[in-house]
């Protein structure tokens, strides 16, 4: 385990790890936070250091997001800067797309822990591969995997918020 260069490790995720989070807490100050809090959490985990470090860290910072989203913990005021409306779009649109995005997260709050991964991680451009490794499934079921979790999540939306906007 000497052989872990735990500061390239940190250099090479840190960023991708935060914006996964962010992804799912809708807040880029806290993601950051619990991005490295995550990566804290692996140095102080030796036994998966090495090639299993990185599925290692990226179901600990899914799960750490998702805990917070459900715990309702996020700050106010950093949510406020990250949900600023794109230039371009009325305010209308900003706010339905913003209203959208609440929506999506608290939908996937409501999921099994390990479908809401599925979906996040793949939604943060992880390959079927990278997916195996970092929720410790069989390659070949990931696609089987990842739907199911789409067919849950299109079902929840439906009961949390009625038929989807534009037929999706």
């Amino acid at each position: 385990m000497d052989s872990f260069d735990f500061e390239a490790f940190f250099h090479a995720h840190y960023e991708r790890i935060a914006r996964v989070i962010a992804r799912v807490v809708g807040d880029h100050g806290r993601a950051e936070d619990l991005a490295a809090e995550a990566l804290w959490k692996l140095w102080r985990t030796p036994q998966v250091h090495g090639q299993s470090a990185g599925g290692w860290l990226y179901r600990t910072a899914v799960r750490m997001g998702l805990n917070e989203l459900r715990s309702g913990r996020r700050r106010l005021r950093y949510e406020a800067l990250w949900d600023a409306p794109p230039s371009g779009l009325t305010p209308e649109e900003a706010h339905a797309a913003a209203e959208e995005r609440d929506q999506v997260r608290q939908t996937l709050a409501v999921l099994r822990e390990r479908q809401a991964e599925l979906l996040i991680l793949r939604a943060s451009g992880l390959s079927y591969e990278e997916l195996a490794t970092a929720l410790g499934l069989n390659p070949a079921s990931v696609g089987t995997l990842i739907g199911r979790a789409q067919q849950a999540f299109r079902k929840e939306y439906v009961k949390l918020y009625g038929t989807r906007r534009n037929g999706r």
